[in-house]
């Protein structure tokens, strides 16, 4: 294992070799091609929607840090997980908050942004924390699957993310629902109770609902404004 400082040059140039070289390694052999490269410039973030990916991560690399982002709207099942998840896995769970309380923030924008300018909201409550707290690591773990929408049906299983210069890496990019679901009985893996109360992805609670039949799974998502995304993963 290397704490080696790498450039960012570096970065890229091991974010493109690794992206040709693991694309059908399994998500344990990427995740220990991650623990092997980075060390503890590694991380984890996790929506906790469920804990699949830090499950997989503390097995390449125990202790490893998984970042959530807690927006001030998450469902109380969301925070129970993320407590969970810190109390009975490996792993060391690091929570990060906006700059502003809902409060602050409602006082500055007006209440229910979220309704009004949605991406504003994600854009002060997720997008703007997360780059503050990516800043000491070279290399992140994310969930995202290729099977969850059109919009990652594309997800490289390691790509470069030029806009944080980091290393980006989807270990369960080419998973189906019914992998990890797999991997969820096999393991005794923790999983969000909203999953199983007919949502198929859990979000902040004002701009998320249950799906329904034939729906892909990020259709609870922002429905009904055509936005997909929260601006993280764009």
């Amino acid at each position: 294992m290397t704490t080696a400082p790498y450039t960012a040059q570096d970065l890229q140039q091991l974010a493109e070799q690794a992206g040709r070289d693991l694309e059908e390694a399994s998500a344990l052999d990427v995740l220990r091609w991650a623990a092997d490269t980075f060390g503890p410039r590694f991380c984890v973030t996790s929506s906790m929607e469920d804990a699949v990916v830090s499950h997989l991560a503390s097995r390449a690399l125990p202790g490893v840090d998984v970042v959530f982002l807690d927006t001030g709207y998450h469902f109380p099942e969301t925070i129970g997980t993320r407590d969970a998840v810190a109390a009975v896995m490996d792993v060391n769970v690091i929570t990060l908050t906006p700059v502003q309380t809902v409060a602050e923030q409602d006082a500055q924008y007006g209440e229910k942004l979220h309704d009004r300018d949605p991406d504003l909201c994600c854009a002060l409550r997720k997008v703007a924390p997360l780059e503050a707290g990516l800043k000491g690591y070279d290399a992140w773990a994310t969930g995202l699957r290729r099977d969850e929408s059109p919009t990652r049906a594309n997800t490289p299983v390691v790509g470069w993310d030029a806009r944080r210069q980091k290393v980006k890496i989807a270990p369960i990019a080419r998973w189906t629902q019914e992998d990890v679901e797999a991997y969820v009985a096999e393991h005794g893996v923790l999983t969000n109770p909203l999953l199983t109360d007919g949502y198929a992805s859990v979000g902040c609670a004002p701009c998320t609902r249950r799906v329904l039949e034939g729906e892909d799974a990020r259709a609870g998502r922002w429905a009904g404004i055509g936005k997909t995304e929260c601006g993280i993963h764009q």
